[in-house]
C-alpha cells in the first residue's frame, strides 16, 4: 500500500527511526482500524521486492517494519531475507491470524478477537500488544499471554478513540499485573505517519 521513513509510534521501539512497508490486504476487520484503505489489496499497485529494499536502504534506516493490513497474508521470506542481506533489521507487526513466514529480528503480535491468532505466531512473539476497547479486553489479553514465551514483552494499548475512558483502568491493571506495560500511539500525539 505504502512505504515511508518515520518514527515507530508505539510498542517497544517507540520513538526509534524506522522504514515502514505497509502491505495491502486484510480480512481481520478491526472496527477501529486507522488504515481501512489497506484492506483491499487490488486497490494498490504491486511494487517489486528489490525496489522496496532499495528504498529502505536509501532511507538510512536500521530497522524495516513490515505491517499492513495483515502482512502474513503473504509469504514474506524473499522480502525479509533481502532486507536482512542489505544489513537491515526486520520487524513484523501482525495479528498472528496467518502462518508465520519471513526471517525476523522482532515480532509484534497484536491478536484480535475478530480472527484469532495462531498459537505458533504467539509462541514466536517478542512483543504481545493487546488493544483495549473495554474492560473485557484485559481478561482476553491475559488468555492470549498464556501462549507467549516467558521473555515476551506484554503490552496493553488503548484504542485511540477510547483512550480517555480506558487509560485509568489500564493503569490499575498494570499496577495489579506488573508483568504488563502500557503502550500509547505516540505517533498520533506528535502527528506523524
Amino acid at each position: 500500500m505504502e512505504s515511508f521513513y518515520t518514527l515507530q509510534g508505539e510498542g517497544m521501539f517507540n520513538g526509534v527511526a524506522a522504514y515502514f512497508i505497509r502491505l495491502a490486504g486484510c480480512d481481520v476487520g478491526c472496527s477501529w482500524c486507522d488504515v481501512k484503505e489497506s484492506w483491499t489489496a487490488a486497490s494498490h499497485p504491486l511494487i517489486s521486492v528489490d525496489k522496496l529494499v532499495k528504498e529502505a536502504v536509501l532511507s538510512g534506516t536500521e530497522i524495516v517494519v513490515i505491517t499492513g493490513g495483515e502482512p502474513l497474508m503473504y509469504n514474506l521470506d524473499e522480502l525479509t531475507l533481502k532486507i536482512q542481506h542489505a544489513g537491515l533489521k526486520t520487524h513484523l507487526e501482525t495479528s498472528g491470524a496467518y502462518k508465520l513466514s519471513g526471517s525476523w529480528d522482532w515480532i509484534c503480535v497484536s491478536p484480535k478477537k475478530f480472527k484469532e491468532a495462531l498459537p505458533d505466531c504467539l509462541a514466536r512473539a517478542d512483543e504481545l500488544k493487546v488493544i483495549v476497547v473495554n474492560k473485557h479486553d484485559f481478561k482476553w489479553g491475559q488468555k492470549q499471554a498464556k501462549f507467549v514465551s516467558s521473555t515476551c514483552i506484554k503490552l496493553i494499548q488503548p484504542e485511540w478513540s477510547k483512550a480517555d475512558q480506558v487509560l485509568p483502568k489500564m493503569i490499575d491493571f498494570v499496577k495489579a499485573n506488573p508483568q504488563w506495560r502500557i503502550s500509547l500511539q505516540e505517533h498520533k500525539y506528535i502527528n506523524i505517519p
